[in-house]
């Protein structure tokens, strides 16, 4: 069976269960699966993870953490805990912190979007101190697309990150640890632009939402952002790259009804069609499974 998706046969042969069995387990609620196609169909992968969840030992004696969605702000993960019902509490203090907040117990999943300057590659568990956690997971999000948030109009005339030092511009930035602070960081340093050399704005912002609303406000002429947060300060943007966007859990926690709720509301047209709404998202490979421990 070298297919993505199995049927209730091929999962039933593959667990080693009767057909009858899995119809339960689907009617219960206990198994992931997908109806979009009118009949249903199981996602290889996460039928590996669902097995994984229930080892016994000690990990199946872990209490869950708290539902906390902690890591990156991002407008349209925020928007679908709120509409998904999904009973998740934000705590969204940028990449690091909320990789932190997940080794410590104090979260139940976090929003990243970190770039190995050295690969190349977005959310690598082992260059984020993770690649020794046994029960890891990281399923993508989306793809964003990240670049210079400017005043509308552009009257600096700013087109890339070296024009930032050339005019002399006030610069927005993120408190350190976020994954937009270390793009930047990797950006100054492929344009050889000291940090010493730059106008910083006097305080980190602390959001994407944040950075954006300082530059409409005129505290600072240019911050790194997402294409969605100047679509909603009606800022002008200027594209410098498209980022993985990924969520990262312990794997039991990806079938606590809270977690479950948001990804299956993920999979309705109307999640679709906020994503294009705000504009920078592709959000097709939305669920996919990037690393399993």
């Amino acid at each position: 069976m070298s297919n993505e998706y199995l049927t209730t046969a091929e999962v039933a042969d593959y667990l080693r269960l009767k057909e009858r069995k899995v119809y339960d387990l689907v009617r219960q609620g206990h198994i992931p699966c997908s109806r979009a196609t009118g009949k249903l169909l199981f996602p290889r992968q996460h039928i590996d993870m669902w097995v994984l969840s229930h080892l016994e030992g000690d990990q199946a004696q872990r209490v869950p953490p708290p539902s906390v969605l902690a890591g990156s702000q991002d407008p349209l993960l925020e928007w679908a805990v709120r509409e998904s019902g999904s009973d998740l509490a934000s705590l969204c203090h940028g990449s690091g912190d909320g990789i932190r907040r997940l080794l410590e117990g104090k979260a139940m999943l976090a929003g990243i979007h970190l770039l190995n300057a050295a690969s190349g590659r977005y959310n690598e568990p082992a260059s984020l101190g993770l690649g020794g956690v046994r029960d890891l997971i990281v399923l993508h999000w989306a793809t964003r697309r990240q670049g210079l948030l400017v005043a509308a109009g552009n009257p600096l005339g700013i087109r890339s990150v070296r024009d930032i030092a050339k005019h002399g511009a006030t610069l927005a930035h993120r408190q350190p640890g976020a994954g937009a602070a270390q793009l930047l960081h990797c950006f100054l340093q492929q344009a050889d632009i000291a940090l010493d050399t730059l106008n910083w704005a006097a305080h980190p912002a602390l959001s994407e939402d944040d950075l954006a609303l300082a530059i409409a406000q005129g505290e600072a002429d240019v911050g790194l952002g997402m294409e969605a947060a100047a679509l909603r300060q009606q800022l002008d943007f200027i594209p410098l790259i498209e980022e993985s966007f990924d969520v990262v859990m312990h794997r039991r926690s990806y079938f606590e009804p809270a977690v479950q709720a948001l990804f299956e509301f993920a999979r309705e047209p109307r999640f679709v069609q906020r994503a294009s709404t705000l504009r920078g998202y592709n959000v097709s490979q939305l669920g996919r499974v990037l690393y399993n421990a």
